[in-house]
């Protein structure tokens, strides 16, 4: 074969392989829910706060040695926490909420991404289910589409076992 054929070859392997990124999705979505035995305004207070986070939050679990800096903020819209650890640093701030049925929060990780996670409270029979998701865009980033396929296995075991935390956290009203 005549070099310059290889060398055509190769560049187009090579163009279409770079292209392969683009054709994965764009956005992620990652959800775990569970039946908590307390109902929603036994939870809440947990979501909406920095520092009630801190008794359920999943990271600290897997990381004794992370940083968190709570803000000025106690509770509610605003409240949050700089975290600095293992998996990562950012800040986490609540952004949004719905008294004893959700809160929205607006994770910031730099570079890393600025996913949205929500925590939903449904009233059941036997407690409230607690639905916990995170959903994040990538826009054009290849590497970040790529990363995003793997992001269900990684994020999903953390939030399983912040549910798990959260169940041992929360006191149910009697």
């Amino acid at each position: 074969m005549e070099l310059k054929t290889v060398l055509i070859v190769g560049a187009t392997v090579l163009v279409g392989i770079s292209f392969i990124p683009f054709t994965l999705p764009g956005q992620v979505h990652v959800e775990r829910s569970a039946i908590i035995n307390a109902q929603p305004h036994d939870i809440f207070p947990m979501l909406a706060s920095g520092r009630e986070y801190q008794r359920f939050n999943p990271y600290k679990t897997a990381d004794p040695d992370l940083r968190i800096e709570l803000n000025d903020v106690e509770n509610g819209i605003g409240s949050g926490f700089a975290f600095d650890g293992k998996d990562g640093k950012g800040t986490q701030v609540v952004t949004a909420l719905t008294e004893n049925r959700s809160v929205t929060m607006q994770i910031d990780l730099g570079s890393m991404g600025q996913p949205v996670q929500q925590f939903e409270l449904e009233p059941t029979n036997e407690g409230t289910k607690v639905t916990w998701s995170m959903d994040m865009s990538f826009g054009m980033n290849p590497i970040g589409r790529v990363f995003g396929l793997f992001m269900d296995g990684m994020v999903g075991k953390t939030y399983e076992q912040g549910l798990v935390n959260m169940a041992k956290a929360v006191t149910p009203s009697t």
